[in-house]
């Protein structure tokens, strides 16, 4: 961990889900020192008592001035909340501070218009594969932000993952990809277990040979540099059981389910914080 980063405060609004993989990313990794760490969330005492005990935070780490205290503040809450939220905390947040924003649909106009002050505002969208240091995760800029600013956002989303500067205007395209997309990974994988099981396997065997596989898959696909078609091509032949197996997936649409599933949740991330755009033009 570098000097810079060593006594760097980071304050979670919220104790959800990507707030536990950010925080155990960046513990993991020693990126941020457990003491510097602080989280708050509407009313669940129980659930900061447990993230308090299983990181090693600070005893004082639900305190609202440890949060104000902050130098980073990363707004981790469900978008239904995120205006009460902005409208409690945003004239608190000082112009010295950057806030990462992973509310879903949420712009850096609209955080930007909660905080009287201007601060730095970086929205961001990763998943929860950050628990395991394996998430991607991408974010854009907002007015107030410095170059100083996105090397402070990469060196702590780095910790969990890799990270992908793209244009605000695809961020809720991000978000349908891959903010949701390891709950579609691991829908495919469960009805693969399950399908196991009916032929013939043990569940646990079977689970054992889906992980493989998966990480099997991922890797040629990172290490090979090939487009997935032409792996998919490359183990199937025809009239074998690849192509049986294929030819099935065709036939209940596949490749069609998994383009709406990623349109639909784009089109509702888009609802979450302004109108849903035109996504006439699919694949």
């Amino acid at each position: 961990m570098t000097d810079i980063y060593e006594n760097l405060r980071v304050g979670f609004i919220g104790a959800g889900s990507i707030a536990e993989a950010m925080i155990t990313g960046l513990t993991r990794g020693k990126v941020i020192q457990p003491r510097n760490i602080a989280v708050v969330n509407r009313s669940n005492h129980v659930r900061l008592q447990e993230l308090e005990d299983r990181y090693q935070l600070s005893r004082h780490s639900h305190d609202e001035q440890a949060i104000l205290e902050s130098d980073v503040i990363v707004l981790a809450i469900k978008p239904k909340f995120a205006g009460q939220v902005l409208q409690d905390w945003g004239p608190k947040f000082r112009k010295n501070q950057l806030i990462l924003s992973v509310i879903a649909g949420v712009s850096t106009d609209q955080i930007e218009a909660a905080c009287p002050q201007k601060v730095a505002v970086v929205r961001t969208m990763p998943n929860t594969s950050a628990a395991v240091g394996r998430s991607a995760t991408a974010i854009c800029s907002g007015r107030h932000v410095k170059e100083h600013d996105i090397s402070t956002a990469k060196t702590i989303l780095e910790a969990i993952g890799i990270v992908i500067e793209v244009q605000e205007p695809q961020m809720d395209a991000v978000t349908g990809l891959a903010g949701s997309g390891p709950a579609y990974f691991y829908y495919m994988v469960e009805a693969m277990q399950k399908a196991g099981v009916y032929v013939g396997l043990e569940a646990d065997i079977a689970r054992q040979l889906l992980i493989q596989t998966c990480i099997g898959a991922a890797e040629m696909l990172l290490h090979t540099g090939k487009e997935p078609s032409r792996l998919r091509e490359e183990v199937t032949s025809e009239g074998g059981t690849t192509f049986a197996g294929l030819t099935t997936l065709k036939k209940f649409h596949f490749e069609e389910a998994i383009c709406e599933a990623i349109f639909k949740a784009t089109e509702r991330s888009q609802e979450l914080g302004k109108p849903a755009s035109d996504l006439s033009s699919r694949c």
